[in-house]
Order: C-alpha cells, then structure tokens, then sequence
C-alpha cells in the first residue's frame, strides 16, 4: 500500500495530538458535532455563487429541504445543466452545511446548476428513508426543471460516500424507468456493498478516523435487518445487471476501507458495457473531497469531477442537437 500523503500524514499527526477519536468510539450526537465541526477546520470558505437558495419539495414523510446553487456570472434566466447532489456522512451525518462550499465550488467549475438534497438521516429515518428522500426530490427537481431554470435533459447525479451510494441507485433506477434517467453519475468513494463484515474491509491504515469498523458503526445505524444488507437498494453492486448505465465517474482512494468495493464496482460497469472514469488516489484518504484547507488534492479532486461534468452535459447536448439538424 502506498504511504499517505504529506497532507494527510500530518493532518493525522495533528488529530492524534488533539486526541481525535474515530466515530465509532462517540456517540451518535458526538459524531454528529464532530462531523459538523470540520467545516472550519478542513474546509475553505466557500466560493461566491450568482445564485443560492434554500427550498423544498414534498416527500414521503414531509417537505424535503433542497438548496440550489448557480454559478458566478450567469443570468438568472439562463437554462443550465444540473448535478444533484447527495452528501456523504454514511447515512447518518452530514447536512447542507457540511458540503455547502464543494457544491458552490462544483456549480462554479462545471459551469451548472447544482441542487443539494437534505434527505433523512439515520437511525431516526432507516433505510430506505434517504433513498426515499432522494427519489422524491429528483424526480420534483425533474418535473419543476421549467421554473428552476433547469435543462431537463441535462441533468446529473453525484454524491461521496454514502452519498455515492445514493447516487448509484437513482442511476439504476433511471435505467430501469422508475425515474427519469440521469445523463452521468460521479461517485466519489461509494459504498456500494454493505454487505461485509469487519474483517472483509481489510487492513486498516494507521491513523485514519474512517476504518472498517467505522463502516459497521453507520451500517449499523442504518440498516433494520440482516435482509437490508442485500437488497440492491442498500448494496447496487449486488443488482441484477449494471448494464445500460449512464457513464460514470468513480474515485476511489488507497487509505479507505472502501476502495475494494469502489474498483469492484467500476470493473463490473465497465464489464457490462458502460462507461467509466476511474480514478484511483492512492495516497488519499477517505472524504478527501472536503478538505480544501488541509490537502492540496482536494480541490484538484473538485476540478476534474467538474471537468467530468462538462464533458457530460456536452455530449447530452450534442445528442440532442443531433437529431433537430437531420430535420
């Protein structure tokens, strides 16, 4: 395995000197806080936006807050491609807030419009309580493309983590007609097999504070029963087929218990016929992403999804073109 990376040596030589603990060993409500608290300490301020506002659509156990972002320099009445994005924090951390400047950086770089999701967490909503969040609100996000100022057929889903999760399913979903189908997928580090022990996560590199059996902790918490493990809602790796997806983009990085499953998944996209981006970090840890003010991979992480999104909703656009000029 290679070593980690400068940054990330001594972001852990700090933590360890903070006496940092990994989130299994807090309670919930201390996770929670510290989740939360790394906002200012790993994070750059977030960059100005033309447009940022919070608003909801109906869900299935009450209105679902979204906040949409649009990037500098656009007017308000131009159309423009769309990500939806669900953050991480594995199904029971994580908000608005804590991926508020990766969403305002992506709306800028990708040149989109980006809607964030604030589905329920665990254990209070179980799976599929996000799930449920994230289709309801895709598919409002969908029907009001209109008066958001949204290319309907230019729309994208992405998330990290168990956000890459939830991501991979409204993908699959969209293959299969239930949704309307995205035109890519980004999934940063995903956990797409929830169906794993501690001991299948393999070795854990010294110092992180996302080690398997932090996995099991938010497993645990989000998951009723032994039956949700396998069903592909919870696990997409373990779906019936992956062919006929969206392209995708996946990261996986080398110091994260889930990068077994993240290439495994990859490998069986590109087995089935689609197309995949993969990148492998491999001295980077898990959440890389959001730590914009302790690793300098972190916003070089943000441009090339942002650089995968554009080339996305360029093509969407091309092949929409294509047919209104044979006419």
């Amino acid at each position: 395995m290679t070593s980690v990376h400068p940054d990330i040596a001594a972001l852990i030589a700090a933590g360890k000197a903070a006496g940092s603990l990994p989130f299994e060993a807090m309670t919930l409500a201390e996770a929670r806080l510290a989740h939360a608290a790394r906002r200012e300490t790993h994070q750059l301020a977030a960059e100005a936006v033309s447009g940022r506002r919070d608003l909801t659509v109906p869900g299935p156990a009450g209105p679902i807050r979204l906040r949409l972002y649009r990037p500098q320099r656009t007017s308000p009445e131009a159309v423009l491609p769309c990500l939806v994005f669900m953050h991480g924090g594995g199904w029971v951390l994580g908000s608005l807030d804590s991926h508020d400047a990766l969403c305002c950086r992506l709306a800028n770089q990708a040149r989109c419009c980006v809607v964030a999701i604030d589905y329920r967490l665990a254990p209070e909503s179980p799976f599929p309580a996000a799930l449920d969040d994230c289709v309801a609100a895709y598919t409002a996000i969908v029907e009001d493309a209109a008066t958001l100022k949204i290319d309907p057929c230019r729309i994208a889903v992405g998330g990290d983590s168990a956000g890459g999760t939830l991501a991979a399913v409204l993908a699959l979903m969209g293959r299969d007609g239930s949704i309307a189908p995205p035109v890519q997928q980004i999934l940063i580090y995903p956990a797409v097999d929830v169906d794993q022990d501690l001991e299948d996560y393999g070795p854990d590199s010294a110092g992180m504070l996302i080690t398997g059996a932090t996995m099991v902790y938010f497993r645990d918490h989000y998951l009723s029963t032994a039956a949700d493990r396998t069903d592909w809602r919870a696990s997409p790796i373990k779906a019936g087929s992956l062919a006929g997806l969206p392209p995708a983009l996946v990261v996986v990085c080398g110091h994260d218990p889930l990068r077994a499953e993240g290439r495994a998944y990859a490998e069986c996209l590109e087995r089935q016929g689609v197309r995949v981006a993969l990148l492998y970090l491999s001295d980077q840890p898990h959440g890389v992403i959001t730590m914009t003010k302790v690793a300098r991979a972190a916003l070089e992480l943000q441009d090339v999804v942002a650089m995968s999104l554009r080339a996305a909703f360029a093509e969407a656009g091309k092949a929409r073109e294509e047919p209104e000029r044979r006419r």
